[in-house]
């Protein structure tokens, strides 16, 4: 009718708004109103509410016949404001909205057609323009035509469909017991189903219904009651009173299932029926009759969900566990699924269970998931999804979840374990329960020493010792046995440390954001490599590390991020671990292994450090210096003139004498004068060092001359030495072409290990000397590589008198017939210079 084109409010003419915009009174709120609402911190509501708030119009009790369904945008706009800005006041161009009573015979504009009325405020329009409207006859034509009466029969078919369905979820008021009066037993059923309510609702109207029948109502039939067509939105449905609720789940019910005569009250009805599962399966369940939110299966709650569920069933256990199993819940809790599944012939899952109730279960150790999750770099968080995952595929916990992970990873930490030292470590806590510390917490900054800026973390050094002896604590027991010592053995066992220092290469890119840091990295780490008990007839080997190079047994120590040739910065990190190191050496370590209070002695041997290292903590000068040896004095020139006499003349206290004297400068000298006088000492050494060999450096250093030594060769050099680059270019690329046909050695731009270790063999010397014209040359290049290969075992073992005792008696005159080729038939290569290791 042509009253549905005026705003329920104002009485304005939806046809005076070009866009067309109104908005139902009885509907739900617009997403823009909720926004405004959610800021003020309002709870959203339904239109007539906030319609009663704003204009003190009270719209639930509308009649479509008398009042406008719809308002305008302008009455929005002003709800809006009302909120956005929180005013007490509506500034409406009226000092009150429209009243809209019905029609009355003393109306002369609106005669007998329009059954309704605008008085009291309503804008001043000339009703008498709307009388002379011809569409009013349209407007009273369409509501008489047949296609209302087809959308109530179909919503009506809909309606006893959803019925009809209702019936297999909901119960029947025929299984009540007791033969209620009528009205007694409409109170508990359902006005639109007519079943007993199940999870009972409340509209603002005070009527009851079944949560799910109201909602499937209002969408098939409109936002109102079905009882007293009271305007209802499903914003307005709430809980009833808990007195109420506890009346209904008393109510007696009949058993459905057949041969069951039990009655049942309301409330306990689910729990009743699903104990008829084994007879009557699936059919036999009926949904749980119970007030508040649908009923849950239990393990589809939260854990607090689950704990607040089966809290009685929990106190009862406990009761019996305290009285029969002396406390023991968990065995209870797990022997009960176990005979559960038994009953249940779901035996594969039992066996499993069993095989984890007696400590040899599928799922793998926390340590094991403690090493996958480190050595193949996951998060927590893609552990632990990966942890769901298996665990929801598979249905069984191979891998432990996080927490069990953390504590065995405290377990592998240094700072775990208690020990003590006799006598006390100078300058060193006695606290044992020391964790990662701050690599540069040692450090006495002052403003006159060097600026170190850099990020380093390591552990203290004792602490990480008695880690790495924990860790090894089944080995050295059952040493003990092979050795047929006791294994009440206190001591004093003397273990063998070695330290190994070298640097990461750039880090650049594997640091995310944070502090400007170096691009460079070292890492500080020791090795336990052997340990052995004194006995009479000299020291018994208990343990001993058969990989010793192996980064599987290397225990990290110190981490920096600073450049290894960064002499300052190296001293300030590594001093006052040197320091505990040297307060080790005169202690000893009282710590309980395998139940018996032991000492430990220790012995560290510093060789794992390479050349360049060596240099820098040694205090010695870069690999460009003439003082060429990190064992000896020799310059370039000396070492070529001289390739048969070697000497180890270097210590330790010698060059913190040379530092001292390169300091003070106590002669007067000029910097070269001063500089052959401390043989290239021009730092404080801060690591005593083993003089030793870099062997994988020497591998290296050694085949890239022997790779020049074979280019020269192929162009017969020792002919003639004035040559171009250009010529020397294309024997390198004849000498690369060669190599990769013959031996399948790709060219490299810089030399390493691996093609090192394949460049020094006889097939390669055999394969060069096919290039090579002269046959003198060529039985001279196959026996300097024979030379060289009967002394490299001898530098690259770790005992040779033990390993390769006869080449050791050899290798005198293995080199001196080596060096007397060098100075001879390769002289051109030679004279006058000489590279660090040949």
């Amino acid at each position: 009718t042509a009253i549905q084109q005026l705003c329920r409010i104002c009485g304005a003419s939806f046809k005076m708004d070009q866009q067309n915009r109104s908005y139902p009174v009885h509907g739900p709120v617009d997403s823009e109103t909720q926004d405004v609402l959610r800021r003020r911190e309002k709870k959203v509501t339904s239109w007539p509410e906030l319609i009663l708030k704003v204009f003190k119009t009270d719209v639930r009790a509308d009649v479509d016949t008398i009042h406008p369904t719809r308002f305008c945008h302008n009455c929005w706009t002003l709800m809006n404001q009302k909120f956005s800005h929180n005013s007490s006041e509506v500034y409406f161009p009226h000092n009150q909205a429209v009243e809209w009573t019905p029609h009355s015979s003393a109306c002369n504009v609106c005669h007998s057609s329009k059954p309704w009325c605008k008085r009291k405020g309503a804008p001043q329009l000339n009703p008498h323009k709307m009388k002379k409207r011809k569409t009013r006859p349209e407007f009273v034509k369409k509501s008489k035509t047949p296609s209302s009466h087809s959308i109530q029969w179909k919503s009506s078919k809909a309606l006893n469909q959803m019925k009809d369905s209702c019936k297999k979820i909901h119960l029947d008021t025929n299984l009540l017991v007791v033969d209620y009066p009528s009205d007694f037993v409409k109170s508990v059923s359902c006005q639109v189903c007519e079943h007993i309510l199940s999870d009972p609702v409340q509209t603002s109207c005070k009527h009851l219904f079944c949560r799910i029948c109201i909602l499937k109502y209002i969408k098939l039939m409109g936002c109102y009651c079905p009882s007293c067509k009271y305007p209802c939105f499903p914003t307005d449905l709430t809980a009833p009173v808990k007195s109420y609720l506890s009346v209904l789940n008393a109510l007696l019910l009949k058993c459905t299932v057949s041969g069951c005569d039990e009655e049942i009250p309301l409330g306990k009805y689910s729990h009743h029926i699903s104990k008829h599962k084994e007879t009557k399966g699936k059919e036999a369940y009926a949904h749980i009759n119970k007030g508040g939110r649908p009923r849950q299966h239990l393990l589809t709650l939260t854990r607090r969900a689950q704990k607040h569920r089966l809290r009685e069933l929990k106190m009862q256990v406990k009761a019996f566990a305290d009285k029969e199993e002396e406390g023991d819940v968990k065995s209870v809790c797990l022997t009960l699924f176990l005979l559960a599944l038994r009953a249940r012939n779901e035996h594969r899952q039992a066996d499993e269970l069993e095989a984890i109730m007696e400590g040899r279960g599928a799922g793998l150790h926390p340590a094991v998931c403690l090493a996958i999750r480190v050595n193949t770099f996951l998060s927590c968080s893609q552990y632990h999804k990966m942890y769901r995952t298996v665990k929801a595929t598979t249905g069984r916990q191979i891998f432990q979840p996080l927490h069990a992970l953390r504590n065995a990873e405290k377990a592998l930490l240094p700072g775990y374990h208690t020990f003590e030292w006799r006598p006390p470590l100078k300058n060193v806590s006695t606290r044992t329960e020391v964790g990662i510390i701050d690599g540069l917490s040692g450090l006495n900054r002052s403003v006159d020493e060097y600026p170190v800026d850099t990020i380093s973390k390591r552990f203290r050094y004792d602490v990480a010792l008695v880690s790495a002896l924990k860790d090894m604590e089944e080995d050295i027991l059952e040493g003990l046995k092979a050795q047929d010592l006791d294994d009440y053995m206190s001591g004093p066992f003397t273990v063998v440390i070695k330290e190994s220092c070298d640097g990461m290469g750039d880090v650049s890119e594997k640091h995310g954001s944070g502090p400007a840091v170096p691009e460079k990295a070292v890492r500080f780490s020791f090795t336990v490599m052997n340990i052995s008990f004194p006995n009479n007839n000299g020291p018994v080997r208990i343990f001993e590390e058969s990989k010793p190079n192996s980064e599987l047994c290397c225990k990290p120590l110190c981490l920096m991020l600073a450049d290894e040739s960064d002499h300052e910065t190296l001293t300030a990190i590594l001093s006052p671990l040197i320091a505990e190191r040297e307060a080790m050496k005169t202690a000893e370590l009282l710590l309980e292994m395998g139940g018996i209070l032991r000492n430990f002695r220790f012995v560290f041997r510093g060789t794992g450090y390479d050349e360049k290292l060596v240099r820098e903590v040694e205090g010695l000068e870069a690999s460009g210096s003439i003082y060429i040896c990190t064992l000896c004095d020799a310059t370039r020139l000396e070492a070529s003139q001289n390739l048969v006499n070697h000497s180890i003349t270097r210590s330790h206290g010698e060059n913190l004498q040379r530092y001292e004297m390169w300091r003070s400068n106590p002669h007067h000298e000029s910097v070269d004068e001063l500089r052959d006088r401390v043989k290239g000492v021009s730092a404080k050494p801060f690591i005593e060092t083993l003089p030793s060999i870099d062997a994988l450096h020497c591998d290296i250093g050694n085949a890239a001359e022997f790779y020049r030594i074979f280019q020269l060769e192929i162009g017969e050099f020792y002919k003639n030495s004035s040559v171009t680059k250009e010529e020397k270019k294309r024997w390198q690329a004849t000498l690369d072409k060669h190599l990769r046909k013959r031996m399948n050695l790709k060219p490299i731009m810089r030399m390493n290990g691996n093609f090192a270790r394949k460049l020094m063999s006889k097939e390669t010397v055999e394969a060069v000397c096919e290039l090579v014209p002269c046959e003198e040359r060529q039985a001279a290049l196959t026996e300097l590589m024979d030379l060289y290969i009967k002394m490299k075992p001898v530098w690259r073992s770790s005992c040779p008198a033990k390993e390769c005792p006869e080449l050791l008696c050899q290798y005198s005159f293995h080199s001196q017939r080596f060096a007397e080729l060098l100075s001879t038939k390769f002289k051109y290569r030679y004279e006058g210079k000489i590279t660090n290791y040949f």
